[in-house]
């Protein structure tokens, strides 16, 4: 496997802060960023799919025509703007459900989203890398279910409805992005396991990064959600030009985070650890 880029996205040195919806307009000719890494995730995704189906992929049938749009949308794409990542075996096997033949094209995970009468749901997913959750559990539920544990979005939050008049009102050909972050101890792909470890050292926390899209289809009015999964060590700050500023920046979030906030992230016991680390590693950056 290539050497992997690092610090890509780094949204918590940025004006969002955690539990914050935080989203953008996105430039649609960005709505995928292929990288050298591309091979190592398709090849993670074609395992997943061979040895463990059921975890990473579910479809209601009525989903079946969103499936189909975004496959049309996803190819047309990237003819149009990364046409050297247009070869897949997957792409015109008939055999598999199209969302499957689509996420088999990009690094970024697949979700699409329906109205149904409870709201927006979850009608199908092709999701190989989940941070800290599991597709079963979450698959065909409408999003104030999807975001029942997290601090601030709960049904009836202000963020909740937030979410529902920001799908409701999402146009096509207006894409939007945010982004998450949390913290594990492990550079895995497939995560669906819970991020916390009390026992871990700080130097081998991992920065998982989601870039997260929202685009709208015309046809079907259905909304692809991609879910794109960077991850870089927090030794990676010390060998990175602006490392000093992301490192502190980081350890001022992980300060500002409440107590139903680090447990949702499974930070409770370690964050205080973590912040001085950081705060160790940024002050030796300043005495070189």
């Amino acid at each position: 496997m290539k050497a992997r880029p690092k610090l890509t996205h780094t949204p918590y040195a940025g004006p969002t802060r955690p539990f914050t919806i935080g989203l953008s307009a996105l430039d649609p000719t960005r709505w995928i960023e292929p990288d050298a890494e591309r091979d190592w995730y398709l090849n993670e995704k074609r395992a997943l799919a061979a040895a463990r189906l059921d975890e990473v992929f579910r479809a209601t049938e009525d989903s079946l025509p969103a499936q189909e749009e975004c496959l049309a949308a996803l190819v047309a794409h990237l003819k149009a703007h990364h046409p050297q990542h247009m070869h897949a075996p997957s792409l015109t096997d008939e055999t598999l459900s199209p969302l499957l033949r689509a996420g088999m094209l990009v690094q970024d995970d697949l979700v699409i989203m329906m109205k149904r009468d409870a709201g927006w749901s979850i009608a199908a997913a092709h999701l190989s890398f989940p941070s800290s959750w599991s597709l079963a559990e979450k698959f065909d539920r409408p999003m104030e279910e999807v975001h029942e544990h997290v601090p601030g979005f709960q049904g009836g939050t202000r963020n909740a409805a937030m979410i529902n008049r920001i799908f409701d009102n999402l146009a096509p050909g207006l894409p939007a992005e945010r982004f998450n972050w949390s913290i594990n101890w492990k550079e895995k792909l497939f995560h669906p396991e819970t991020g916390r470890n009390d026992d871990a050292q700080p130097h081998e926390a991992v920065v998982r990064v989601e870039r997260q899209t929202l685009t709208k289809l015309p046809v079907t009015g259905a909304i692809v959600f991609t879910i794109r999964i960077y991850m870089d060590p927090v030794t990676a700050f010390r060998n990175h030009p602006d490392g000093r500023r992301l490192g502190a920046a980081l350890a001022e979030q992980l300060e500002g985070l409440a107590g139903d906030q680090l447990r949702y992230k499974g930070l409770d016991t370690q964050r205080d650890r973590l912040v001085a680390h950081l705060r160790q590693d940024t002050a030796l950056e300043n005495q070189r």
